[in-house]
């Protein structure tokens, strides 16, 4: 399938777009995967391809934030080990098995998510004392959102700081960066094993990564210069638009 350049410019933009959007709040994919089902690529090509997009953009995020000090990597080793395993096994269980059974619940979870930050208008202002070690922490979480990530995806990203904030006691700015690394990790995990299946399509991921990381420069500034103030808001707004757009394809579509 051949896409003219007009294709490949909206491409891009939606990338620009998905990854500032992305690095500040998570939801990018809500902007991207469409985009790419619109241009006529079957759902696993799609899925695939976003992957390959989206990992430009994740990491351009991680480096900027390491660079910026907001995440010390030797603090994420583990986090990443089994987030990249759990990423993996999610990648091959989604290219043998339907998703569609996380469609109606995954959107009750995030409205849950919404409600909690809503009611605790404290969290991630500051640090606070960490509810769990390390180890278990990432045992949890690395393992099943990253199960989750390659196998269905959407939302990962505010699971993910709203886990980093309540377990580990970080505040939004540590836990938004720290996100990055895990999303990063995942992405490229599950690109590995749909590189593999055939699933991903060069040229239109290339022309999306450019915006995508030029996107993810322009949001990992916004973060670490304006901070919980700018974030809290940007991602409550995501995690329910993005739960919305999922009950309305679950539910009523």
């Amino acid at each position: 399938m051949e896409l003219g350049w007009a294709i490949h410019l909206l491409l891009f933009g939606a990338g620009l777009l998905a990854g500032f959007v992305d690095t500040i709040a998570g939801g990018g994919g809500l902007i991207t995967i469409p985009v790419l089902l619109a241009t006529g690529l079957p759902p696993k090509d799609a899925l695939g391809t976003n992957k390959l997009q989206a990992s430009f953009g994740s990491g351009s995020a991680t480096a900027h934030f390491v660079r910026a000090g907001a995440v010390r990597l030797r603090d994420c080793l583990l986090g990443v080990a089994l987030t990249f395993l759990g990423a993996a096994l999610g990648a091959v269980a989604v290219q043998r098995l339907d998703p569609g059974f996380l469609r109606r619940l995954i959107p009750v979870m995030l409205v849950a998510i919404a409600a909690y930050l809503w009611f605790s208008p404290a969290l991630g202002k500051t640090e606070t004392k960490p509810r769990l070690g390390r180890i278990p922490f990432y045992l949890l979480t690395g393992l099943g959102l990253g199960f989750y990530d390659g196998f269905f995806g959407p939302g990962t990203g505010s699971f993910w700081v709203v886990a980093l904030m309540v377990g580990l006691g970080l505040d939004m700015r540590k836990a938004t960066a720290t996100t990055k690394v895990m999303n990063f990790t995942s992405n490229a995990a599950s690109l590995l094993f749909f590189i593999l299946g055939g699933h991903v399509r060069v040229l239109p991921a290339v022309a999306m990564a450019a915006g995508q990381v030029l996107g993810a420069r322009l949001g990992s500034r916004v973060v670490m210069e304006k901070g919980v103030r700018v974030i809290r808001p940007i991602f409550l707004t995501m995690v329910l638009v993005v739960a919305a757009k999922m009950a309305w394809d679950a539910w009523l579509k």
